[in-house]
């Protein structure tokens, strides 16, 4: 018998809400970073998108997604989420806060969902990527299909080169 290929939660979620994806996966190494795994899959870095778990002066938790190759301004990232300010969660709360690994974190399947912003990049591309929730995953859709998962607001996200 054939061994099943098994599917990460977000596939599983994608599937039940019957929203068209496709799965890449790739060679993992240690010290894989975005920009490399956008080369990995052949990819151009600026649709290849990273999650980022923060919290606000409020101590609210919020979701940003930006191009790989990109830095989150937080100034931008705290007016978007009308906070104060923000700042990246510690890497040891990602696991308990979410339920994924660093580099394997999706925006799709979290514990809890958060509220979800995206860089305004993304609606230049037909489709995006970002993690499948396993690291050496990779799931591409349109933003469309993302909205249809997730509540995401678009804006300027990026810190200016």
């Amino acid at each position: 018998m054939a061994k099943k290929e098994e599917k990460t939660n977000v596939q599983r979620l994608l599937e039940q809400k019957k929203i068209e994806y496709t799965c890449h996966s790739y060679a993992d190494t240690p010290s894989t970073n975005g920009v490399e795994i956008a080369h990995l899959l052949g990819e151009d870095e600026r649709r290849v998108f990273k999650t980022l778990v923060t919290i606000g002066k409020s101590r609210t938790y919020y979701v940003f997604m930006i191009p790989v190759a990109e830095e989150l301004d937080l100034k931008k990232a705290a007016k978007a989420a009308s906070e104060k300010s923000i700042e990246m969660i510690p890497q040891k709360d990602l696991l308990p806060l979410t339920g994924y690994v660093h580099g394997g974190c999706s925006p799709i399947g979290m514990k809890k969902q958060f509220a979800t912003f995206i860089d305004e990049s993304a609606a230049g591309f037909e489709t995006i990527f970002f993690s499948a929730g396993k690291v050496g995953y990779q799931v591409e859709l349109p933003l469309a299909g993302l909205q249809q998962m997730v509540r995401v607001t678009s804006a300027d996200l990026t810190a200016d080169a």
